[in-house]
């Protein structure tokens, strides 16, 4: 199954064990959910249901996953079984926490899993029935799990592979981000030194769509040509991260290592090196 599906595609799919998740984020994220959401989404929350946020970042940055239990709670809750379909939106094309939720619920050993194309408002555009207010649904049995299936790599792990020179890691955020210019969401500027920059933006065409999968795939083997095979994506919290991740996926690559932590973690930690383009 293909990692993203176009709003018409959601619009001519059949609702039979359909679960649709609603990952909008922002301080009013629900208040805004209620106000208006595609029909029949159920809301889920990036910071009460897609990470454990610790009292210190530097150690697991501003996102750290949840606990393996406590995700199983929460896909309980929101209904979600291992037979479910779940398509996922935000408000940014995946950026927001839509691909962070894809990346949980397939780490997670679910596979029917997808983010929609465009989001909210290519769904909007597409006609799609909406409704407000709270959505009635039952919960599901909880699935159990010892761990997650995908790929992660802890600080440490990324500091030996750029010293070895046997991983590329690639820093997803704005180039300005890296480039140490300004820092609106960290407390430091700059970047791990050794990381590449290939922008998440850049996933995307002119129209805020992802890329066909075949550009998507021609575009990353030229980046990535002639360099280490194995792939560590980060970006500021572990978040927009996922949305590279979702969209090498969808060009047909192996899913990469996401590095949690990221640049919320490294940039807090005491005794890092700091890198600036500037």
């Amino acid at each position: 199954m293909l990692s993203i599906i176009s709003p018409k595609q959601l619009k001519d799919f059949s609702k039979e064990k359909l679960i649709i998740l609603d990952a909008r984020t922002g301080k009013n994220a629900y208040e805004i959910y209620l106000l208006k959401h595609i029909q029949d989404a159920r809301f889920i929350d990036l910071d009460k249901d897609l990470a454990e946020i610790v009292e210190n970042a530097a150690f697991g940055g501003r996102h750290p996953l949840s606990n393996i239990q406590k995700f199983a709670e929460a896909v309980s809750r929101l209904g979600i079984s291992e037979d479910s379909h779940v398509i996922i939106y935000d408000d940014k094309n995946g950026a927001n926490a839509a691909a962070r939720a894809w990346w949980m619920l397939r780490s997670f050993g679910l596979e029917n899993v997808q983010v929609l194309d465009g989001g909210i408002q290519a769904a909007e555009k597409e006609g799609l029935v909406f409704s407000s207010g709270v959505e009635n649904f039952e919960k599901s049995e909880i699935i159990t799990k010892e761990h997650w299936l995908l790929p992660v790599s802890i600080l440490e792990d990324v500091e030996n592979e750029l010293i070895n020179e046997s991983a590329v890691v690639i820093d997803v955020r704005d180039t300005y981000r890296y480039k140490g210019e300004s820092e609106p969401i960290d407390l430091v500027a700059g970047h791990i030194p050794g990381a590449i920059n290939i922008p998440y933006s850049e996933n995307l065409d002119e129209n805020g769509n992802f890329l066909k999968p075949e550009i998507l795939k021609e575009k990353y083997q030229k980046l990535l040509q002639n360099k280490p095979e194995k792939l560590i994506i980060h970006c500021g919290s572990g978040v927009t991260a996922c949305h590279t991740i979702l969209a090498l996926a969808y060009a047909g690559f192996e899913i990469p290592n996401l590095y949690v932590g990221s640049w919320s973690e490294w940039s807090r930690r005491e005794g890092k090196e700091i890198a600036k383009e500037i």
